[in-house]
């Protein structure tokens, strides 16, 4: 059995936010891998910055890893009805770099939100950034986080059984595509 290497991308730059946790749990549903955590803190996308200093090399180290890495896992936020900025404008530095490292990687997102619907909305627009990367995206099931400040015990574990359960399910089939 070999040992994958994941990419963490969160979309939310607090070093101890929801999502930050959600994918620590996520990595150890998946079970044994070696797990790299992304930065993602960019300077705003500006094709005038890009022209003038080509592409920041802390956006090439990403698009780097997001190719060297065996599956990427993406946790977003939902901030007004949407995924946040930060991770938007990671995404849309990284489209500018030669070459498509998305290209067929198998990717799966998740979401944790303050909110009841557990950052549901903000899926529903991650999904629609991704889809011009053509990665693979590995499809439920669907894994939101509701009431996310409250959603973790001391020792970084979900407390809901029903996030865990799925959250374990989705890395098993992400595992699975993996090892296909």
């Amino acid at each position: 059995m070999s040992t994958f290497t994941l990419l963490g991308i969160s979309g939310s730059l607090r070093q101890e936010s929801c999502n930050r946790r959600l994918l620590r749990e996520a990595v150890r549903a998946f079970g044994e891998a070696e797990f790299i955590e992304a930065d993602i803190r960019f300077p705003l996308f500006d094709e005038d910055l890009q022209t003038a200093e080509g592409i920041p090399p802390m956006v090439q180290k990403l698009a780097d890893q997001i190719a060297a890495a065996d599956a990427v896992l993406i946790s977003t936020p939902e901030y007004n009805k949407n995924l946040s900025g930060v991770l938007k404008n990671a995404l849309d530095w990284v489209s500018r770099v030669k070459g498509n490292p998305w290209n067929g990687k198998p990717v799966a997102l998740m979401a944790a939100a303050d909110g009841r619907a557990g950052g549901e909305r903000a899926m529903n627009s991650l999904v629609l950034c991704m889809m011009p990367f053509r990665a693979n995206l590995v499809y439920g099931p669907e894994v939101f986080v509701a009431g996310c400040n409250d959603a973790f015990d001391d020792e970084g574990r979900l407390r809901d059984a029903g996030a865990e359960k799925f959250l374990g399910l989705l890395m098993k089939k992400l595992r699975g595509v993996l090892e296909d």
